[in-house]
């Protein structure tokens, strides 16, 4: 469909702004259990609105709302203990070409060659972007572990929820079950370990985590849509040109610095989304 590159490319831009958002919030725990709240309320009400998937579509339902918990977890480490800078790209850039290998080798989804160079085109100016600083040093394993570990999840789920929508019968409605079974997941285990604690630091951040969580919801919302009709290996690579965005971002609001790698990797993945458009 010609839309589903429009869609996948809007759900980049809302995804990188989101990330900006997440980076610059100073509790990025409250922040993550906002996402949660938003998306448990934003799940519902969808949720009542709209048929329900159908019942093929559930065992895909629950193995997502695990893999996304676990996906925050992971990148709550990797933002804690990693530049933003270098972890956004490493976890966003895992995970295209684990879309692609899952897609042909379990989906046997295999992807024609003009379409399978458009991918690693976009991923090998993903890894330069994650890398335009350098290799990372030992110190840096445990953060780059947490980054890669997302990067895999990313790909799990991207492949679960394509699946999964397409046995729903009803791509609204899975949407609304799947955003509503992960969203209070993270918000039960901060109750749980802080108690009215937590619920006090959630405060200062309700206002850009509502928004990070309803730019989140919108994001994924639209991929899942596209997951429906388009080819989940593409999807998953064009969805990470948020990267490229978010480098943009870093440089004209953080007034991080650009530098030619960087530039040259962003050519490189401008490049594989003008091969997928063409193949």
């Amino acid at each position: 469909m010609a839309g589903v590159p429009v869609a996948v490319l809007t759900a980049a831009l809302l995804h990188a702004i989101w990330n900006a958002l997440a980076h610059a919030a100073a509790d990025k725990a409250a922040r993550t259990v906002t996402i949660g709240l938003v998306y448990t309320v934003g799940g519902g009400i969808i949720a009542c609105f709209t048929p329900v998937p159908d019942s093929g579509a559930w065992p895909y339902l629950l193995a997502s709302a695990l893999l996304q918990a676990v996906y925050q977890v992971l990148l709550l480490q990797a933002y804690r203990l990693g530049d933003f800078g270098q972890m956004y790209p490493i976890a966003r850039g895992t995970s295209p070409w684990l879309v692609a290998l899952l897609s042909t080798f379990v989906l046997g989804q295999a992807l024609p060659a003009g379409q399978a160079l458009g991918v690693v085109v976009i991923s090998a100016g993903l890894a330069g972007l994650a890398l335009a600083d350098g290799l990372p040093g030992r110190a840096q394993l445990p953060a780059l572990s947490a980054a890669l570990g997302t990067g895999v999840m990313i790909a799990c789920y991207t492949v679960v929820d394509g699946t999964g929508v397409r046995e729903s019968g009803t791509v609204l409605g899975y949407i609304g079950w799947m955003f509503l079974l992960q969203g209070p997941v993270l918000p039960l285990i901060a109750l749980a370990r802080g108690g009215k604690d937590f619920a006090r630091r959630l405060r200062p951040a309700w206002r850009t985590g509502v928004l990070g969580g309803l730019l989140s919801l919108a994001a994924y919302g639209l991929v899942v849509g596209a997951q429906a009709f388009g080819d989940l290996a593409t999807i998953a690579a064009l969805r990470e040109t948020s990267i490229v965005i978010a480098a943009v971002i870093g440089t004209l609001v953080f007034h991080e610095r650009l530098g030619g790698r960087r530039l040259l990797a962003s050519a490189a993945v401008l490049a594989g989304i003008a091969v997928l458009q063409l193949a």
